[in-house]
């Protein structure tokens, strides 16, 4: 008899194939190695009626979204820690079914809502066990402005975020931020997205950047060098419900002024 190849191993190659398609940055939270990169399966600028047609991915794998399995959480519990080789081989097939495919159905409803949405990624998982047990994916609303959901065993969770931007985009930022009109526009946006019950954070310098007044009323706002609000959506049964698709729109609708305000003041520099 011939020499065969592990089931596993035959997946992984191809996964590897199709992976190559496109490289990503990692979704996650910035404390996270920004220096780490991941392959994953992305949306492809098509036009709308095309949309859908993922690498890896054909048209007919695409189904309803209903919520996530409630075997989704066992899935996950089995690869808390730091799961051996073994062990993720052995829910990999789960994991694609229960986690990663539910989660590409909600973008693709959630994308059928508003253009603005189409453009929209769902990260693979790699060798870092963290991918394995955070589903993440984003919806790209400007140049490093975007929605990230995050689906783990803490349940669900959204951001709206501006980070890792490119060079100018702090400057822009800044002057949209000290002039009067935008300035205290901004202000009262974040103050309404706090009230919601978002958590505010970025990368803050320690002192107002050079060229400001100490003494701007907007001084702490001067001081991010990006801008994330974020809040956890829950961990209740509506997860395993499509109840889940209009809890994530609520939640666009939330942070759409802030983004809005993002894509207007903070375009692309590089």
């Amino acid at each position: 008899m011939g020499s065969h190849v592990p089931l596993f191993a035959l997946s992984a190659y191809l996964d590897e194939l199709a992976d190559r398609g496109r490289h990503i940055e990692p979704a996650g939270e910035p404390s996270h190695n920004t220096s780490l990169h991941v392959w994953g399966y992305a949306s492809l600028p098509v036009s709308r009626p095309a949309r859908g047609l993922w690498v890896g991915y054909s048209a007919r794998m695409r189904r309803q979204f209903t919520g996530w399995p409630e075997q989704a959480m066992d899935v996950l519990w089995q690869l808390q820690g730091e799961p051996t080789h073994a062990t993720r081989a052995r829910y990999r097939a789960d994991r694609e079914r229960l986690v990663r495919q539910p989660m590409i159905a909600l973008l693709n409803e959630v994308a059928d809502t508003d253009p603005r949405y189409e453009d929209f990624s769902v990260w693979h998982y790699r060798t870092n066990s963290w991918w394995w047990q955070n589903q993440s994916a984003v919806i790209r609303l400007g140049r490093k402005i975007e929605i990230g959901l995050r689906y783990s065993l803490d349940g669900l969770r959204i951001q709206g975020a501006w980070w890792y931007p490119d060079p100018g985009q702090v400057d822009m930022f800044r002057k949209a931020v000290a002039s009067e009109g935008s300035g205290r526009e901004l202000s009262a946006i974040v103050e309404d997205v706090r009230k919601k019950g978002y958590d505010i954070s970025g990368d803050v310098m320690k002192r107002p950047p050079r060229g400001y007044p100490t003494d701007h009323p907007r001084t702490e706002m001067l001081r991010h060098r990006s801008l994330i609000a974020a809040r956890p959506l829950g961990c209740e049964e509506w997860l395993h419900t499509p109840e889940a698709l209009d809890r994530v729109l609520s939640a666009a609708a939330d942070l759409d002024d802030l983004l809005t305000w993002l894509v207007r003041h903070v375009k692309r520099t590089a």
